[in-house]
């Protein structure tokens, strides 16, 4: 059954909504700037249960954030964002449920069997959340890194999802090209993810509507789960509310 999940996307030390794949050292195009911190969200997300939510730092000059929403709701949402060996015991000593790592897996844009070995010595499989996100290419989709902006040559197909899902308790995987765009999830994504992930797995990217999360649902076999992110109102969006999120996952 595929459920809603919450974010808390953090950007210069602030929760905001962005379009994902314009980020960059100079900033980013933005959706959204909330006048509230991040322990507001992750309050908000604990008051209501809702679980497996995600806190992302884009960028350095979000701690202060980070450790808000942490420490609002303990063990109750996941970390991303320059997570690594030295760094991931702290993020969980300090109140994530998951640690998510994407880039620091990478050395000269290629993917690092070495470097996960070593951070689910510090983790653990079952603490540890791979970060696929990817843009489309020519032949699928590839991992994207470092804020999105570098292509690797490891795809995300059958074969990557199978190999890695050995490795962690569940994978999160932005759809770049269309983040923060409202313009509508990627179908095609969706149902790879949904036919070839045997862990859990959260989609995000272009979700509008309540619709979006029956259609993710079909698409997947209930396999998937949803991020919506720029469409909630709660980020100042009017695709759907937070309480329509709320009610979808009570009734599953």
């Amino acid at each position: 059954m595929t459920f809603f999940r919450p974010c808390i996307d953090l950007h210069q030390g602030q929760v905001k909504q962005i379009v994902g794949g314009s980020l960059n050292d100079q900033g980013a195009d933005t959706n959204f700037v909330s006048q509230h911190d991040a322990g507001y969200y992750a309050s908000l997300y604990r008051q209501h249960n809702l679980t497996g939510g995600h806190v992302i730092a884009l960028g350095p000059g979000n701690q202060q954030e980070v450790l808000k929403a942490l420490s609002s709701w303990p063990q109750g949402l996941q970390f991303g964002g320059g997570v690594n060996r030295e760094n991931a015991a702290e993020y969980l000593q300090a109140g994530a449920s998951h640690v998510i790592v994407t880039s620091w897996l990478f050395e000269n844009d290629r993917f690092s069997w070495e470097r996960l070995e070593q951070i689910k010595q510090e983790t653990g499989a079952d603490r540890l959340v791979l970060d696929l996100s990817c843009r489309r290419t020519d032949n699928g989709w590839n991992i994207a890194t470092n804020r999105w902006q570098t292509v690797t040559g490891t795809a995300v197909d059958a074969g990557t999802l199978s190999e890695l899902s050995e490795h962690c308790a569940e994978f999160l995987i932005h759809a770049a090209d269309v983040e923060g765009l409202q313009g509508g999830i990627d179908q095609e994504l969706v149902k790879l993810l949904g036919e070839c992930c045997t862990v859990p797995v959260t989609y995000a990217g272009g979700a509008r509507s309540l619709e979006d999360l029956k259609l993710v649902d079909r698409l997947s076999g209930g396999k998937v789960d949803l991020t919506i992110g720029s469409a909630l109102d709660i980020f100042g969006g009017q695709g759907v509310t937070l309480q329509e999120c709320i009610d979808w996952n009570a009734s599953r």
